[in-house]
């Protein structure tokens, strides 16, 4: 069992109702305070995005600038989605309670390929007196059949307090939380958010065994040259504007909502990364838009197992996070690749292609 694309969506919500200082949102000064409209209807996105016109069953992640479930419009998408037969995964900071009590109640059908990624905003949550509802809500949608990961940004205002956060994770979600690293977009290197130098910033944050810690440092400051598959076979997609980007770097070549009865266009970005390095490649590369390159799959990554047995993918979110997307995609020969170059050069502006024609 396989998926055919991995898609990344972007919710416009601008806003969060937590002030967490490392916050990349934050730091760029970008929250509007303001939930913007999406302005298409859940039953038109899931048109945009059915599985015919997307060549199969697809793995969708959807994260907002600030916490993806403030907006009312979310849940209706998300369960489109899944009736549509594809896989959703949801970046939530885990406050919004009425939001889980309504996906408790969903069919098991949907539960068993929605997955949730809380992130724990310990310090903040401590402030707020939030930790026993993220804890509560964590484990109400895990009990009803949602898979579930937790999530720790690494910051360095938390690292005396490691002690009491693992505490806090094994009583209540039975085993220790991931570690991703916090990133300094104010800085053309994308640099790690930290006082801390390389080695004593692993060494503080190296103790909780997390894969996905690990293939992030692995992938930290690399760049990337090998042919990468995003734009055909991921995408990162505006979901209010409904334009299709190659990665967060790359061209638009295409938009969801025009032309919905058409296959959207498939531009690999190939060896033209724009960006110092691939900060999201925890999934983008774990599902394998540049193949052979992870080392560990998507479900290493966001899997615990408890101390109990348990385990936080449920079994058939498990097996689709397990492959990789040249399962089911074909690689390129280098009649394809230079195939893409031209598919590239009718994506750009007309005064561009003149010129490229001008000068072939």
């Amino acid at each position: 069992m396989g998926i055919k694309k991995f898609i990344d969506i972007y919710v416009p919500t601008e806003t969060c109702n937590l002030q967490c200082h490392y916050c990349y949102i934050a730091l760029l000064n970008k929250f509007s305070q303001k939930i913007h409209p999406i302005g298409h209807t859940a039953k038109e996105i899931r048109k945009a995005l059915s599985r015919k016109r997307l060549g199969g069953i697809c793995m969708i992640n959807i994260c907002a600038g600030g916490e993806t479930l403030l907006s009312e419009e979310i849940l209706p998408i998300v369960k489109q989605l899944l009736e549509e037969g594809h896989y959703v995964m949801v970046v939530t900071n885990g406050t919004v309670s009425r939001r889980f009590d309504e996906v408790a109640s969903w069919s098991l059908d949907l539960k068993k390929r929605l997955f949730f990624k809380f992130s724990l905003h310990y310090l903040e949550l401590e402030r707020l007196k939030l930790l026993e509802v993220f804890a509560h809500n964590v484990n109400k949608v895990w009990r009803a059949g949602c898979s579930i990961t937790v999530e720790v940004t690494s910051n360095d205002r938390l690292i005396e307090r490691i002690p009491e956060l693992k505490r806090y994770c094994m009583e209540n979600f039975g085993a220790l939380c991931h570690i991703t690293i916090a990133r300094d977009d104010r800085k053309k290197k994308i640099d790690m958010l930290t006082k801390l130098s390389y080695e004593e910033y692993v060494k503080a944050w190296n103790g909780f065994g997390s894969d996905l810690l690990e293939m992030k440092l692995n992938l930290y400051g690399v760049k990337r040259r090998e042919y990468c598959y995003a734009g055909a076979w991921s995408y990162y997609i505006n979901l209010s504007t409904g334009n299709v980007r190659q990665c967060y770097c790359g061209m638009t070549f295409d938009n969801i909502y025009q032309d919905t009865d058409k296959k959207i266009k498939e531009v690999a970005i190939g060896r033209k990364c724009g960006i110092p390095y691939c900060y999201n490649g925890h999934a983008f590369i774990a599902f394998g838009s540049i193949p052979r390159l992870a080392q560990v799959t998507f479900a290493e990554e966001r899997n615990r197992k408890t101390a109990d047995g348990r385990q936080w993918l449920q079994p058939e979110m498990k097996r689709v996070m397990e492959s990789r997307l040249a399962d089911t995609n074909e690689e390129y020969g280098w009649e394809e690749k230079l195939l893409n170059i031209w598919k590239e050069i009718e994506c750009v502006p007309i005064c561009c292609k003149n010129y490229i024609r001008k000068i072939r």
